[in-house]
C-alpha cells in the first residue's frame, strides 16, 4: 500500500504521533527550500525588458507633456507573465496632476505601448499591460482598483 493511501488510523497504529512530514512525498519534502521559493528568473527578466521599453517610450516619444511626466516605478507579473502590472509615478511638479485625464491618455496609447513591448521582447505573445498611476502627492501606493487603467 502506498503512503498516500494510508488513513490516519493506519499511520497512528505504526507510530507514536503524526508529524508534519508524515504522508508527504519525500521528493518534495527534501527539496532545497531555495529551489521551491525561488522567483521565476524569466518572468523577472521580462519585467525588466517591459520596464525599460515603457520608460523609453514615456520619456518623450509620445509628445504629450502629461504622459512624458510619468516614470516607471515597477513592473510585476499579475498573476503571471502573460499580464504585467506597470506602476507609474507622476513626477511633474510644475504641471497640475489630472488623474482622469492622464488615465484617458494612457488608455489611448496602451496599444502603442504593447506593440513597442512586443517588438522589444522575443516571445510568441506580448503580455497584456495594466497600469496603476501614483500622483505626485499620493502618500501611499494605489491599488489597481483605485486608479488602474487596463
Amino acid at each position: 500500500m502506498s503512503l498516500d493511501k494510508r488513513t490516519r488510523e493506519q499511520m497512528l497504529a505504526h507510530c507514536d504521533a503524526i508529524h508534519e512530514d508524515d504522508g508527504v512525498d519525500p521528493r518534495e519534502f527534501f527539496k532545497l527550500r531555495s529551489h521551491r521559493d525561488k522567483p521565476d528568473r524569466k518572468a523577472q527578466q521580462l519585467c525588466r525588458q517591459v520596464a525599460e521599453t515603457i520608460a523609453q517610450i514615456l520619456a518623450g516619444e509620445l509628445g504629450d507633456a502629461a504622459i512624458n511626466a510619468l516614470r516607471v516605478a515597477s513592473v510585476v507579473p499579475a498573476p503571471d507573465a502573460s499580464r504585467m502590472l506597470v506602476t507609474l509615478v507622476a513626477t511633474g511638479r510644475d504641471v497640475p496632476f489630472d488623474r482622469v485625464g492622464v488615465e484617458q491618455k494612457l488608455a489611448a496609447v496602451t496599444g502603442l505601448l504593447r506593440a513597442a513591448v512586443a517588438a522589444a521582447i522575443t516571445r510568441r505573445k506580448a503580455p497584456n499591460l495594466s497600469f496603476v498611476i501614483i500622483g505626485p502627492h499620493d502618500d501611499d501606493l494605489a491599488s489597481p482598483a483605485q486608479g488602474g487603467v487596463q
